[in-house]
């Protein structure tokens, strides 16, 4: 069953106040106090309930505004050693018109790449609104020191990226030192500018649903404006039960602070059946607010060409394959 966390380290916020949460973030044992005085997670109960909602079934318009929906909440991804400002530049025309033979269809939310191919994506994007994320942080390990990660942020955010996407000490987090990942999330947060952060915990290092609810809290206390399952470059990367328990988290956040955060399931999302299993769990979970690209993303780049063959199929009433989308 869904579970809120306890309200009375949160009393300033729920009140309506701008006081800081300081008693929660003051010190290390303050934080560690807090965290882990959230609820307990029932695995059994979150994966069967995560299980029931994917059995829901979407037919006819309901399923073609899902799919549009899920189209406009890609961050279409291309985070390789190999990638090359053609590369780049051919994704950013496929963000903007991901059918080209159906102008009808919606633009991807962002293309998301490594810092140094940023200030190329924000130039092939100029004036479509398709958003530029950049990962940062010495993604995807995260394994340097601080004041490189910081390098690595400002860079992304002088080419002029609109996202950063920053990867958290998955090693400082497991050893329960909290406020060393607190604080630098809020370092990283404060070079961001005006750049939205995506904080990445990398669940499937976390071992257990617990931390994972435990990262979700702390990102959002440090200033997170989405919380992220992966990077995509582990074995287990998002699945409907971790989501679930993060859309769980910015729910009750939002209930106990007023302030909503994002939620950002990546890797591992590679059908329109998946994306739809997806919305209907912020549906039913968080609720229609985080319905929208504002607030909910897929990290994804295989999921477009299957969401365009299901979109082509609705419309011609024949199954498109993939010789009719344009290989990424």
């Amino acid at each position: 069953m869904p579970t809120t966390a306890p309200s009375p380290e949160l009393s300033a916020a729920e009140q309506g106040g701008t006081t800081p949460i300081a008693d929660v973030t003051a010190s290390d044992s303050s934080l560690r106090r807090f965290l882990h005085g959230l609820p307990g997670v029932d695995a059994v109960g979150l994966e069967a309930r995560a299980a029931s909602l994917g059995t829901r079934s979407i037919k006819t318009t309901a399923k073609a505004y899902a799919i549009d929906l899920a189209i406009s909440m890609i961050d279409l991804t291309t985070l390789e050693g190999a990638d090359t400002p053609g590369k780049v530049r051919a994704l950013a025309a496929k963000a903007v018109n991901p059918d080209p033979t159906d102008r009808t269809s919606p633009r991807t939310a962002a293309v998301c790449v490594y810092p140094d191919m940023a200030a190329t994506a924000v130039a092939a994007l100029a004036g479509s609104g398709v958003k530029v994320a950049s990962v940062a942080t010495a993604f995807p390990a995260g394994r340097a020191a601080l004041d490189v990660k910081l390098a690595d942020v400002r860079d992304a955010v002088a080419a002029g990226a609109d996202e950063i996407d920053m990867v958290i000490d998955r090693g400082a987090f497991l050893s329960g030192r909290y406020l060393k990942v607190y604080e630098e999330i809020v370092a990283v947060k404060a070079e961001c500018g005006s750049a939205r952060l995506k904080v990445i915990f990398e669940t499937g290092e976390l071992s257990t649903y617990d931390n994972i609810r435990r990262a979700s809290w702390l990102g959002m206390l440090a200033g997170a404006d989405f919380i992220k399952t992966s990077t995509g470059k582990v074995g287990t990367n998002a699945t409907p039960a971790n989501t679930l328990l993060m859309l769980e988290a910015v729910r009750d956040f939002r209930e106990q602070t007023g302030v909503q955060i994002g939620v950002k399931p990546a890797g591992g999302i590679r059908t329109s059946k998946d994306a739809v299993k997806f919305l209907v769990l912020v549906n039913e979970t968080a609720g229609e607010d985080w319905l929208d690209n504002h607030w909910f993303r897929f990290g994804a780049s295989s999921l477009l060409n299957d969401l365009l063959m299901q979109r082509q199929k609705l419309s011609t009433g024949r199954y498109s394959g993939p010789d009719y989308v344009t290989v990424d």
